[in-house]
């Protein structure tokens, strides 16, 4: 290769690699949960035992993270990671899409209230969540919906509803034990707690500017915030974490698992904004049809080696 063009090719390259810095990524930060071999819960059902160390998002996706997501793959949105409810539904008015297909664009919706963008997705069904989860796994690369970017990584989409996370994952769906240990279990005293607030007592209600060290987002009697944005954002109960450090595990969105459930289901657990206290505990497990996203209060977080 000659001179010229040797220094050309690196040029090249540079410029790709600049251009990946210089885009929008979603970003998280990370709660390590260590311990490997802890025990289950006795009395939460056997759940919560992890042989190894991994991490778990501190908070769930937000409508921001989305965005960046669907502007990076979903031009043409072909396997329907954008939901019409995500724009102006009764209960979520988060993110906005304009265009046509092809050529779409997303953004934090701003057209009735400014402030979205911290708050939790909603409107994801459980197939979103995998396909947002091989996006993170394959380096947030831009292009359409296919093995490069959402197809293929962490989980083989083509399986339908068999897919399994496969190995040498990077960023997942957290399992059922993984999210629960990282919700209830205190490594320092090795024992778990009922609550996602590092209690046994039930979390109040407050709304996050009063939170006691022991507060969450659901319904009790009321909603904490009501129209038009239901959920709080993200960690905003900074005083009521889990022992890992991470928010919102009970109460704010029903999050996804990998769990499944009577053969078809897949699993939900932490409650929602929208329930009573009783969907809070540790001993509350749920379920839903994993291509469901008709829900103001279904969302997730991701976890990672």
């Amino acid at each position: 290769m000659n001179k010229l063009l040797k220094i050309s090719c690196c040029l090249a390259i540079a410029t790709v690699v600049l251009n990946a810095l210089n885009a929008e990524a979603a970003t998280f930060d990370w709660a390590i949960i260590g311990n490997p071999g802890n025990p289950d819960d006795v009395h939460g059902d056997g759940y919560g035992s992890v042989g190894y160390q991994y991490s778990i998002a501190t908070t769930e996706v937000t409508a921001a993270q989305y965005v960046e997501f669907l502007n990076a793959v979903a031009a043409t949105d072909t396997y329907g990671l954008y939901n019409t409810g995500m724009y102006n539904s009764t209960n979520y008015k988060g993110i906005k899409r304009t265009g046509s297909s092809g050529s779409y664009v997303y953004s934090v919706n701003t057209d009735f209230q400014p402030d979205w963008a911290n708050r939790p997705v909603a409107y994801v069904s459980w197939y979103d969540t995998l396909r947002f989860a091989n996006w993170l796994h394959n380096g947030q690369l831009t292009g359409a919906q296919d093995a490069t970017t959402t197809e293929y990584g962490a989980y083989d989409m083509s399986l339908g509803a068999s897919v399994v996370r496969l190995a040498g994952a990077e960023y997942w769906l957290p399992s059922e034990d993984e999210w629960y240990k990282a919700a209830y279990y205190d490594p320092v005293l090795s024992v778990y707690y009922d609550y996602a607030t590092g209690t046994d007592t039930t979390p109040n209600n407050n709304i996050p500017t009063n939170d006691t060290g022991n507060s969450a987002n659901y319904y009790d009697g009321g909603h904490v915030l009501g129209s038009p944005y239901y959920s709080t954002e993200v960690g905003a109960y900074d005083e009521s974490e889990s022992p890992y450090g991470t928010y919102d595990q009970s109460g704010n969105v029903w999050e996804w698992n990998e769990a499944l459930i009577s053969g078809v289901n897949r699993g939900l657990r932490g409650g929602s904004w929208n329930n009573d206290a009783i969907y809070l505990p540790s001993s509350n497990r749920d379920v839903y049809f994993p291509p469901t996203s008709e829900a103001g209060a279904l969302g997730f977080r991701v976890a990672s080696s």
